[in-house]
């Protein structure tokens, strides 16, 4: 997400030394700085006329600003523009000007000398602040992130080889086809294979981040890998045995950082569940299951909600299963499996046309995939059915009614086989 930044600085020298180390923090959109509070209050009241929208996420205030005093300054934009985040940059870090600066409204503190780390992480949270307080006032644009940041969807797999991988990356493709800015992270840490499908070779991993207390900015994006389609890869580890090391508050850490910097993020969470799956799952707006419809996927998808269920990560009410390589003649139907497991369906089916696949798959070119396939189409029905994409980026056909029939043979093997509710 682009964050929008005024600096009100008045000396010459010290505004040209903020612009260039603002236009260095990634996704940042500065604005020609305003040399007066004057001036940056009459600036934000003539974009607040237009819009909510159209004032910057973030007021850089400098502590030699004039003629009204920084704090004051400071306190009359706190209370003026609600909706934006003010930071003071002063040379005084004693703890009662940080005081001062919080009961004026401030939302952080930067301390000159400028250093890299220290702003971006300020402009950050300042930022995150201030996009709470707009969705709160409805003046978020309709479709943005959710919560504190982006929207999150787990991906998570009833049992191995029914097509977690492909929902996962075909998802973030949707997303990111539509414009918004999207990461793709690989939580399946003993066995991820995003990086296989989209032919990538990067050392960084998920373990990298594992140990930091702190995720900057910086720091996100030397562990973030830039696919040519502009997706953001956070990658599972080569070795599987260091997967050990993202636990439960690594994974939460690295969720917030990334909301923080993407509108979407979508979690491949495999099949196994580990403590960093399970923090993902909880944490997530939609939680997707998916499922091939056979006997043995369906009892494992019953076995993964329950499971889920006794844990308190989710409640199969508010699961959502998809169903994958769906076929009119199974005899195991969606209607049959929501009622077997308790969760939501998804409202397409995707069809069992895996020759489509072979090709991009052996050739680790997933991205590739023809947007005639079948396959994508529905995936990408499937992103728009999930608010991920807008319905004129979508390049699914309209949905088929889900077939319903076959029910009764199914149940009955289902149940003879421990299956049945």
């Amino acid at each position: 997400m682009t964050t929008r930044i005024l600096p009100a600085v008045g000396d010459p020298d010290a505004a040209r030394a903020v612009l260039t180390l603002v236009g260095q923090l990634p996704d940042a959109e500065p604005s020609g700085p305003v040399a007066d509070s004057t001036q940056l209050l009459d600036t934000l009241a003539s974009l607040a006329a237009v819009s909510l929208d159209e004032l910057p996420d973030v007021v850089l205030v400098h502590e030699r600003i004039g003629p009204v005093p920084a704090l004051e300054l400071v306190r009359e934009v706190a209370l003026r523009f609600p909706a934006v985040g003010v930071v003071l940059i002063t040379s005084d870090a004693s703890p009662v000007l940080f005081s001062a600066a919080m009961d004026s409204g401030a939302r952080g503190l930067v301390t000159l000398p400028l250093g890299y780390e220290e702003l971006a992480s300020r402009v950050q949270a300042a930022a995150q602040w201030a996009a709470g307080v707009r969705r709160h006032l409805g003046g978020a644009a309709e479709g943005g992130p959710a919560g504190p940041g982006g929207t999150v969807v787990t991906v998570s797999g009833a049992k191995g080889g029914v097509g977690t991988t492909v929902t996962a990356v075909q998802l973030a493709l949707a997303a990111r086809a539509s414009g918004r800015t999207v990461a793709l992270v690989d939580l399946d840490l003993q066995g991820g294979d995003i990086a296989s499908y989209l032919d990538v070779q990067f050392r960084r991993s998920a373990v990298d981040l594992a140990s930091i207390s702190d995720i900057s900015p910086r720091v996100l994006q030397d562990a973030v890998y830039v696919h040519e389609t502009g997706l953001s890869l956070l990658l599972a580890p080569g070795e599987g045995e260091r997967g050990e090391e993202v636990g439960e508050r690594a994974a939460r850490q690295i969720l917030h950082a990334l909301r923080g910097r993407h509108e979407v993020v979508i979690v491949d969470c495999g099949t196994h569940l580990d403590a960093a799956g399970a923090a993902a799952i909880e944490a997530a707006a939609t939680a997707l299951l998916v499922t091939t419809p056979d006997v043995v996927a369906v009892r494992a998808a019953k076995r993964v909600v329950r499971m889920w269920d006794r844990l308190q990560i989710r409640k199969p009410e508010e699961t959502t299963i998809l169903v994958n390589r769906h076929q009119r003649a199974t005899e195991i139907q969606p209607a049959l499996i929501q009622r077997i497991t308790g969760t939501r369906i998804a409202g397409v089916a995707v069809p069992a046309h895996f020759k489509e696949l072979a090709a991009v798959v052996d050739a680790g070119r997933l991205h590739d995939l023809d947007a005639r396939s079948s396959v994508k189409q529905a995936l990408w029905q499937l992103a728009g059915e999930l608010g991920l994409v807008t319905a004129t980026a979508t390049a699914a056909q309209p949905g088929k009614e889900l077939a319903r029939g076959g029910d009764r043979g199914a149940l009955g093997a289902l149940r003879r086989r421990g299956g049945g509710r």
